[in-house]
């Protein structure tokens, strides 16, 4: 019986992560080949990715957080081979929110997480393609914008290391205040949206910004985008912080929203706004993002919340 072999991708920011390396230590032992490359700079996910096919892997494992999902998620999606063809995915999650990872129900502990790929089989997952300015690029999670964006960006790394996911929360309530909708028109088979929002989730994930969850009934393998929109408040900034701290930020999201799953959507505004795909903000005045259905075939929980149809390979 041929051994299993995988390589494991990981965030340079976790290099001394000792529960990681004890994990990694406890798959050798049970006779999994496993390899670790460190991702330094950007391309390096890429390279990586190449050397593990041309190798013959059977997994390629992401070691960070939705970031660091992301690049291996899309350097395993441009390549011409089919999902079947190509390594499947795993997680073990380190980022400071781990959104996808909580989201999907992946073990935070290196582990279990480990423990996950190696008794899982594969399920075909879908994947988001964005196309801005002439450029593809692709995701796991979500493409947000408006006011969870502003608050991805701006929340300062040394608050993001001390507080976690609760940091983007509080610089989120900081910004409460001064929210400044995007005016902008939507649209997708059967569907069409106008004004000004100051949230937008195109999730194939469900939350984002820490625990924002902005596209709360997303599944992963169902071939569709659940895009929602939160429309500008009109002046009741203050109505709706009141609705946060008393009912939840979840119930105050729940009351605005405007919700919809497409198979693709475009956006377009009159000024250039900034969508962030899973961590990677992009500007531009027109976007269109499609759902790339089975795109990659990735190891989940048997009780994984995104999944909707069990078909595992």
């Amino acid at each position: 019986m041929a051994s299993t072999h995988w390589r494991l991708i990981l965030n340079g920011k976790s290099t001394g992560d000792e529960p990681l390396r004890d994990a990694v230590a406890a798959m050798r032992e049970r006779g999994i080949a496993l390899d670790v490359r460190v991702t330094w700079e950007a391309g390096d996910a890429e390279r990586y990715v190449a050397e593990a096919i041309a190798d013959g892997v059977d997994s390629v494992i992401a070691a960070g957080g939705d970031g660091t999902l992301s690049e291996v998620a899309t350097a395993l999606a441009h390549r011409d081979e089919d999902a079947r063809d190509l390594p499947t995915l795993g997680l073990v999650p380190m980022g400071t929110a781990n959104d996808f990872a909580a989201a999907a129900g992946i073990p935070i502990e290196p582990l279990p997480a480990l423990e996950t790929i190696e008794t899982r089989p594969a399920n075909a997952i879908d994947l988001l393609k964005l196309e801005a300015n002439g450029q593809i690029h692709w995701a796991a999670n979500l493409a947000s914008g408006g006011f969870g964006t502003q608050v991805t960006v701006e929340t300062h790394d040394g608050l993001k290391k001390l507080l976690g996911g609760l940091s983007y929360l509080i610089t989120g309530l900081s910004k409460l205040g001064r929210i400044e909708p995007i005016q902008a028109r939507i649209a997708g088979p059967d569907f069409a949206w106008q004004g000004g929002f100051i949230a937008l989730g195109i999730g194939n994930g469900r939350q984002a910004g820490g625990g924002q969850a902005l596209c709360p009934d997303a599944a992963i393998d169902d071939g569709l985008l659940d895009v929602t929109v939160i429309p500008e408040l009109s002046g009741e900034v203050a109505a709706t912080l009141a609705t946060l701290l008393k009912d939840g930020k979840q119930a105050a999201l729940d009351q605005a929203a405007v919700r919809v799953q497409l198979p693709w959507v475009e956006i377009e505004s009159d000024a250039p706004f900034a969508l962030n795909l899973d961590g990677e903000p992009l500007e531009s005045r027109h976007f269109k993002v499609e759902c790339a259905a089975s795109r990659l075939r990735m190891h989940l929980p048997e009780d994984c919340p995104l999944i909707s149809r069990i078909e595992a390979s």
